[in-house]
């Protein structure tokens, strides 16, 4: 007998399922709280290079001390990374008289004076991270998206090998004691270590929540499963701002965003392990006991089938590449997955960039992600999987491109389109979830989505980097974001349509429907 049958013996879609979903949406909201806490947590207030013997100037003001100090930028702002090595008297007299002799200025010799207005203290503010050192504040994200991407590998094979549910606690145990111990860093090399672990531990979290609802979720409800989960990242991306402007201090910060993983180890000791695991596993009784849990729970209480037990097999993730479908299923979503996370980080690291206040924007990014999932709910049972897949993530590339060409000052513009772009990223990222955890049979559900999330966070790491490139032109950030989303969203449709399909059981299920 099917899963999906047995399932519906026990009273399909139920208060059980329900509840389940609703727990598993705790940790789900937690994640965009650490995975896109680099915003804040390594934000760059404005700054300037600290100025030496200012008792001397005893009768000049603050502003004209930094006349003759810092040298400035054509539209007025003084320089953030230069200093003039003698101080330029003259400008007192008129200020608009910028020498333009390169040799009298040089790099900061005494530090960097910042604007605490906005945040108590940063990464960046912490330890200079800014000018020559600009590279390590943005590899901060780059690391922990590493750990992310060799934790993907891990955790996903641990999750087929074990089990979804206590391999589920304990990376969320383990993103405890990494998350405040990074709170607790006192240099730079100790928080780039703590936090590439919580990144490992987190992706256990990650890539397991989705798969461990849906397979208790009958084929109906699937799309409802997904897009569910999915919305508690928007909610955890709104409260990521909410929380940011409440706590202004970095260790605070990390130890706000990290309580929260208390909580869902507490409620996850009532969620049961997958039954469709555990019978794919070899593990009847088990399943049968959980599935004899869950008839009670939806009212039926003359629940008496058994499942069958089948032989264990060992799979691994070589597995993934030796049929054929299977091999063009996991070289096509990997790339999409790929694009999908890169243009996402992209657009959600570039807060800064559209017009609005960094808070504004992290919370207005959050809240049209909401519509964009309900739109995808629709769509993906519509038009199906796969046409929603390449779409979303091709609109979110043309909406990156377009805010290339429109001009600076059409700030509220660039604002619309950026949220629009966002929209359509989220959008991408709900379905590349929901469309792979079907693609992938449950005996290679976990390993299919632990490489693939390995590939999405290569995507990640990648992203916070391409900023970098804006030294060698200021728009070519955006190009690489808006052509790998284009590129990858157009590979989504060589995938195979899963639309009201069975989630497959074995391999043979996926190689003799093709």
């Amino acid at each position: 007998m099917k899963f999906e049958d047995l399932l519906l013996e026990t009273g399909g879609f139920g208060r059980f399922q329900i509840l389940i979903l609703l727990i598993l949406c705790l940790p789900r909201i937690n994640l965009p709280m650490h995975f896109l806490l680099h915003n804040f947590l390594a934000a760059t207030p404005s700054h300037h290079c600290a100025i030496p013997h200012q008792e001397e100037f005893v009768n000049l003001t603050t502003e004209e001390i930094l006349l003759i100090s810092i040298p400035r930028e054509p539209d007025g702002t003084f320089r953030s990374c230069e200093m003039f090595s003698q101080p330029q008297f003259h400008l007192l007299l008129n200020s608009s008289l910028q020498p333009d002799n390169d040799s009298i200025t040089q790099d900061c010799q005494y530090g960097w004076v910042y604007d605490h207005s906005q945040f108590t203290s940063t990464i960046s503010t912490e330890w200079d991270l800014v000018c020559e050192q600009r590279g390590l504040n943005q590899a901060t994200a780059t690391f922990f998206f590493v750990g992310v991407t060799m934790g993907a590998v891990v955790f996903g094979y641990l999750s087929d090998r074990f089990g979804r549910k206590s391999i589920l606690m304990l990376s969320l145990v383990i993103s405890v004691i990494f998350g405040m111990l990074s709170a607790c860093s006192v240099s730079y090399s100790m928080l780039a270590v703590t936090r590439t672990l919580t990144g490992v531990a987190l992706s256990g979290v990650s890539l397991i929540i989705l798969p461990l609802g849906m397979e208790w979720v009958d084929t109906e409800h699937r799309t409802f499963s997904g897009v569910l989960t999915s919305i508690s990242w928007s909610v955890g991306n709104m409260l990521l701002g909410l929380t940011a402007y409440l706590v202004r201090e970095w260790h605070w910060l990390l130890v706000a965003v990290t309580g929260p993983c208390l909580l869902s180890i507490v409620c996850l000791w009532w969620v049961p392990e997958s039954a469709r695991w555990l019978i794919a596993n070899g593990k009847v009784k088990q399943a049968h006991k959980h599935l004899l849990r869950c008839a009670r729970m939806n009212g039926r209480k003359d629940f008496t089938v058994s499942p069958e037990k089948k032989p264990r097999e060992s799979f691994s993730y070589i597995s993934l590449f030796r049929t054929p479908v299977l091999r063009k299923i996991s070289l096509c979503s990997g790339t999409v997955w790929f694009g999908v996370a890169f243009s996402y980080y992209g657009m959600s690291m570039n807060l800064t960039g559209f017009g609005l206040s960094m808070y504004l924007s992290q919370f207005v990014f959050g809240i049209i992600e909401i519509p964009a999932k309900i739109l995808m709910y629709v769509l993906v049972n519509r038009i199906g999987r796969r046409h929603s897949q390449a779409w979303s993530l091709i609109l979110t590339g043309l909406c990156i491109g377009a805010n290339i060409i429109i001009p600076k000052p059409f700030t509220a513009l660039r604002s619309v389109i950026a949220i629009m772009g966002k929209g359509c990223s989220e959008a991408a990222f709900t379905t590349v979830y929901l469309y792979t955890s079907e693609l992938y049979p449950t005996v290679l559900r976990q390993n299919g989505m632990g490489y693939t999330s390995f590939t999405a966070r290569l995507g990640g790491s990648l992203a916070p980097l391409v900023f970098l490139l804006d030294g060698v032109w200021r728009s070519l950030p955006e190009v690489t974001y808006s052509g790998v989303a284009v590129f990858c969203g157009s590979v989504a449709f060589l995938l195979p349509e899963t639309l009201n399909v069975r989630l497959p059981e074995g391999i043979e299920d996926i190689e003799k429907t093709q």
